[in-house]
């Protein structure tokens, strides 16, 4: 599947005439805790040359192609890219730090990598994982056999959303690297869930875990008291202006 991922990022770059600065592996794969038939969500940062740039017309800032099976790859254009970035928009900061890279510049990465952490917002980052926690702990609550990744997705957000509050940085992607910061016995579980997981395939329906219920339901009203009171990001803009014309000139 690598070798096929490669090449359908060649086939982008010379179909659509860009450079693909950096593509990686987003969703459970790059989470910790993928199924054997989970999807491969390949996502890509490319930039055109300077005079797509220099254009007055409205241009499309991203590219998806269709799905194939298991194989899910979309990308966006650097400008749309920073405009993101400048948000502190999560998934972006997700893919920088994802664990499967498939193709890198990496003077490219390590500086954007650099802006990222400028640019990261623990306000807007913990709302952002708040609005995705009480979404799946919904499911979980139901008390009925549901999709195994409706708790990983759970799990993560108000894990995440716990280390935003209590280490102000972005969490690391992967879920095991940020166990611990949880109490030993829900630790245990998790590890034990994400092996069950490694051996069902998507449809699998899980029993409910009281367990983890009750750890869930306390860590996103521990989050959801102190989110007001996070900081917002301190960017520097012309820094984001300085990158993105050199990346558009060296295309």
């Amino acid at each position: 599947m690598k070798h096929l991922i490669k090449q359908k990022l060649q086939a982008i770059e010379k179909n659509h005439e860009v450079k693909i600065y950096y593509a990686c592996e987003s969703g459970s794969r790059a989470w910790g805790f993928p199924s054997p038939n989970s999807d491969y969500d390949v996502r890509f940062i490319y930039s055109h040359g300077l005079d797509w740039h220099l254009s007055l017309r409205d241009r499309n800032e991203s590219i998806e192609l269709p799905i194939e099976e298991q194989l899910d790859i979309s990308g966006w254009e650097i400008k749309k890219t920073l405009h993101l970035l400048s948000k502190s928009n999560v998934p972006l900061l997700e893919w920088l730090q994802s664990p499967l890279v498939y193709q890198v510049d990496t003077q490219f990465l390590n500086d954007l990598r650099a802006l990222s952490y400028l640019f990261f917002s623990p306000i807007a980052a913990l709302y952002h994982y708040l609005s995705l926690s009480k979404k799946y702990f919904a499911y979980c609550q139901e008390g009925k056999p549901l999709k195994l990744k409706q708790y990983f997705y759970a799990l993560r957000t108000a894990i995440a959303g716990k280390w935003i509050r209590e280490q102000g940085t972005m969490p690391p992607t992967e879920l095991p690297k940020i166990l611990n910061i949880v109490p030993t016995n829900i630790s245990h579980r998790i590890h034990e869930l994400i092996v069950i997981k490694s051996v069902q395939n998507e449809d699998y329906r899980h029993p409910a875990e009281p367990l983890i219920n009750d750890f869930l339901q306390e860590t996103l009203l521990e989050n959801v008291a102190v989110a007001n009171t996070l900081t917002p990001a301190k960017g520097d803009m012309d820094a984001l202006e300085n990158f993105y014309r050199r990346v558009v000139k060296s295309t």
